[in-house]
């Protein structure tokens, strides 16, 4: 399947370039390019709700999209349009359906299953997206039905490579690019690791990062 309309520019920074311009947790952008159409925010830590990544592609039509929990950061930032999300809505935005799945991890405390911060599932030109969000492997993720999965994979923070291999071997996608490795945490190596725990499968593993 090609994915070369889809880049990752560091950790869980994510843009997927169609007919429209969207971006999942824009991080360290550094040109002045204000392209976004639409931008989504899966949590608040500071490498997943960059302000001045955000500043530097929004523009006057821009979308963003975020978890109600965020709404008083947001507020911080000017955006023509808002929209707020729970877990287990699903929207749709100029053609482009959205479904929010909860993004939390199990015995860690750096994302609690209480904050309601999110995953995306995007259906988008017939392909479904599945945008994990900082999460462990969790029963709800265990249910995502995804052509294309955005899957972190760096531990301590989020799942490890074991977990994620799990996970992906439930859900089985066409495609696995794995995220949130090989800068803040996690080595570089386990984008190989991953693609090698899944060499006995029809899952293709690309690494962007």
């Amino acid at each position: 399947m090609n994915t070369d309309y889809i880049t990752i520019n560091t950790q869980s920074s994510i843009k997927i370039s169609l007919d429209k311009i969207i971006y999942f947790d824009p991080f360290k952008i550094d040109d002045n390019i204000s392209d976004a159409d639409i931008i989504f925010i899966t949590h608040e830590h500071y490498d997943h709700f960059d302000k001045a990544s955000i500043d530097k592609i929004k523009n006057d039509n821009t979308v963003v999209v975020a978890p109600k929990s965020m709404k008083k950061v947001i507020n911080s930032i000017e955006f023509k349009d808002y929209i707020y999300l729970d877990p287990n809505e699903e929207i749709n935005i100029d053609g482009i359906n959205i479904k929010t799945i909860p993004a939390y991890n199990i015995e860690k405390n750096f994302h609690p299953r209480e904050n309601n911060w999110l995953g995306y599932i995007m259906n988008y030109n017939n392909i479904t997206y599945y945008i994990a969000g900082d999460t462990d492997k969790t029963k709800e993720s265990e249910t995502v039905k995804c052509d294309i999965a955005f899957i972190p994979i760096g531990g301590y923070y989020t799942m490890d490579v074991n977990e994620a291999t799990e996970l992906a071997k439930i859900i089985n996608p066409k495609v696995l690019i794995p995220i949130h490795y090989g800068s803040i945490v996690g080595d570089k190596e386990y984008g190989q690791q991953l693609k090698d725990n899944l060499s006995d499968t029809n899952i293709e593993v690309i690494e962007k990062l």
